[in-house]
């Protein structure tokens, strides 16, 4: 780059340069006003054509060749991958992003919380940290986008370099910590979105009909490790804001929030930010009457943490869980130099893992407890693998970083060739799952009352046994 500045500036310096720019040539003189010759008038009516094609397709088409193998890897070589991604999400904030034109098939519509989503493909936190690009992302067609995680207090998270490309093995891992500009700064940006002009029936903090937007609440460093009024404190500031708040306890980068996960705390938590959605005032922007609440785990939890956790989420008022975060494991599959590097690993190598979890939580929660799948997902086979898990939706994040501004169309592009050819929707994939795979509280109380019953009877014919023994009538 130096190299080519230097050569711009002898350019600008030349003689030529100088003769060029000499008052005979200036705009004022007559001879500026001889007309330009035929071909030079058509070559420059050709470049224009062209540039505005290429916009055309650029802007118009997020499923265009010229995102997916020209731009995205442009950026992804040229720049480091933290410089990279905020590069993207300042053309996303810029209203210059590309958009997502196509109308969502009916076959991808379905119901969550009983309110209508129009396609199941979300992304993930992480991606816009402080709100930025909200409406630069919906413009690509995610159904739930979520911003964050977001801190009370603004923090610059770990030191560079954080953030690492793994292609070779479709992944990434990465450090951050929490960066963040704080509470105040994402809610004025939030803030700044609402129309001038509310409808009365609005119903999505989204303003944009069958979509989601998220907050994800995060943990400054320097709060106590077993203190939950970060994310209480992220409930009352967000809630009138936001269709939905994720609390997350599950980054592996941040010392301590992950012990928010066992039993004893994890009820404290639940406890104290369902408490602070009830207490809510009505909402600012929306005719919902209170924010969903949605907690989002780690993939490195044993079935038995798992089990532990279901039964605490049974027993609280959480609408939802998102399944899951980055993994602190590394599969023994990974090929790139980078793997040793310390931080969450997410991508495909991580998709295993999380569904893994998924289906077990699934087993262990009742039906009116959705779960939406996140990990290692980059097709509509990948997403459809979790809708059979049970999954209600899925949310994208690595595979968006590697396939560009058209991934969240293709997916839904690849979903609905597959519904098609089975004759099926999203939803009625979903409903099958949720309603095989579910912890069913009656038939549990079967099996409990069966056990007590049995109890009783086996009590019942020991005192019998014990009174004949008592008057003689068994011999010993």
């Amino acid at each position: 780059m130096a190299a080519l500045r230097q050569a711009v500036s002898r350019l600008l310096l030349s003689p030529a340069r100088t003769r060029l720019s000499a008052p005979s040539r200036t705009l004022f003189t007559k001879s500026s006003f001889i007309p330009q010759s035929p071909v030079r008038t058509g070559l420059y009516a050709t470049v224009f054509a062209v540039s505005a094609g290429l916009f055309a397709v650029y802007y118009f088409d997020s499923r265009s060749a010229i995102h997916r193998y020209v731009l995205t890897p442009l950026l992804r070589y040229t720049l480091d991958p933290e410089t990279g991604h905020k590069f993207a999400v300042q053309v996303l904030r810029s209203g210059l992003g590309p958009k997502d034109v196509v109308a969502d098939d009916e076959r991808l519509k379905f119901e969550l919380w009983g309110k209508s989503i129009s396609n199941p493909v979300g992304l993930a936190a992480g991606f816009d940290k402080d709100g930025e690009a909200i409406d630069g992302l919906f413009d690509l067609g995610f159904s739930w986008v979520e911003v964050g995680s977001v801190t009370p207090s603004p923090q610059s998270g770990n030191p560079r370099p954080r953030f690492f490309h793994l292609p070779e093995d479709a992944a990434v891992i990465n450090r951050y910590g929490f960066p963040s500009q704080g509470h105040m700064s994402v809610l004025n940006r939030i803030r700044a979105r609402i129309p001038t002009f509310l409808q009365e029936d609005n119903d999505t903090a989204s303003f944009r009909s069958g979509s989601v937007l998220a907050v994800n609440l995060g943990k400054n460093k320097t709060s106590p490790a077993e203190s939950i009024q970060d994310f209480v404190d992220g409930v009352r500031m967000f809630g009138p804001y936001s269709d939905v708040l994720v609390v997350n306890v599950s980054s592996p980068n941040t010392p301590g929030l992950r012990g928010l996960q066992s039993r004893d705390t994890l009820q404290t938590l639940l406890d104290g930010v369902t408490k602070a959605r009830d207490n809510l005032p009505p909402s600012a922007v929306t005719s919902a009457p209170k924010p969903k609440l949605v907690l989002k785990i780690a993939p490195d939890l044993d079935e038995s943490q798992l089990v532990d956790m279901a039964d605490v989420i049974r027993n609280s008022r959480i609408d939802g869980v998102i399944v899951s975060n980055t993994t602190i494991s590394r599969p023994s599959s990974l090929h790139h130099p980078s793997k040793a590097e310390a931080g969450g690993l997410s991508g495909a190598p991580l998709k295993e893992l999380s569904l893994s979890a998924l289906k077990t939580l699934r087993q262990h929660l009742p039906e009116s407890i959705p779960l939406i799948g996140c990990g290692g997902i980059s097709s509509g086979e990948d997403a459809l693998d979790y809708a059979k898990a049970g999954a209600s939706l899925v949310q994208v994040y690595t595979g968006f970083g590697y396939d560009g501004a058209g991934a969240c169309r293709r997916i839904k592009d690849q979903i609905v060739e597959t519904l098609a050819k089975d004759g099926v929707t999203w939803a009625d994939v979903v409903g099958k799952a949720v309603k095989d795979l579910s912890w069913k509280e009656r038939e549990k109380e079967s099996e409990v009352s069966l056990l007590t019953k049995e109890a009783e009877e086996l009590k019942r014919l020991l005192d019998a046994l014990g009174d004949k023994m008592g008057s003689g009538e068994v011999g010993v």
